[in-house]
């Protein structure tokens, strides 16, 4: 079957999440007068991440809600379980601030998108909220770009299980085997996508040691979708890139 369309992860993909959220935590804690408090800002960030991932993972198995899994990262991260709802969802809030103020495309994006738009349809599917994502494509200029914006918080399903791929497939009005799916996330992204049976492409744009899951495409930056179109007859002769 031909390739008809384009699903886009958003963060680290599209977005570039960990510059702006190293650089929002970074400011964050300064003006809040805790920039010394973890040694470094390295440290203070792999610490929020952790404790992103952990709250993510309970959001994602139904165990709490979008904005419970906030705070509680929050609490976490402060080692503060004392803190009130408010307080929690005040610190989140002033964090937001600044990690909106450093939000940025890679600039590998516009070009791609550019390129891809004549031939192929876009959507998006992404772990997290259509509260969280529809104003941050809209603000990055991207919205529009997008036919369907997919999200598991609405959807009820998070990658990698098949059936967040197949909803956003079906949101398309599409079969798998038609779409291909763009993420920076070996497991989450490229495999979940596979299994699914859609043409997985892995974005690994910092060299992570290791292959790639086994039929899954790996790049680098997406000025590598151009040879990838070329050699996977799959696409087509219509391709958008040359």
């Amino acid at each position: 079957m031909p390739i008809r369309a384009f699903l886009w992860d958003v963060d680290d993909t599209l977005f570039d999440y960990t510059g702006a959220d190293t650089a929002g935590l970074a400011r964050h804690l300064a003006e809040d007068g805790l920039a010394e408090r973890y040694g470094s800002p390295a440290a203070a960030l792999a610490l929020w991440r952790a404790a992103t991932e952990r709250h993510w993972a309970r959001f994602a198995a139904g165990e709490t809600t979008f904005r419970a899994q906030r705070r509680d990262r929050v609490r976490d991260f402060l080692n503060a379980p004392e803190m009130s709802d408010a307080e929690a969802e005040g610190w989140f809030d002033r964090y937001v601030v600044h990690y909106q103020a450093a939000w940025a495309l890679f600039p590998d994006v516009l070009p791609v998108l550019d390129a891809l738009a004549r031939d192929y349809r876009h959507g998006v599917l992404s772990n997290s909220s259509t509260a969280n994502q529809d104003p941050k494509l809209r603000r990055l200029g991207l919205r529009e770009r997008f036919d369907v914006l997919v999200c598991a918080a609405e959807l009820g399903v998070s990658k990698p299980d098949a059936a967040a791929f197949l909803g956003a497939c079906e949101a398309l009005g599409l079969p798998p085997q038609e779409v291909v799916y763009v993420g920076d996330q070996p497991e989450i992204d490229a495999r979940g996508a596979r299994d699914a049976g859609l043409v997985a492409v892995w974005l690994d744009r910092d060299g992570a040691p290791g292959p790639a899951p086994e039929g899954v495409h790996r790049i680098s930056g997406l000025a590598q979708l151009p040879a990838l179109l070329a050699a996977d007859t799959r696409f087509g002769a219509r391709s958008g890139i040359r």
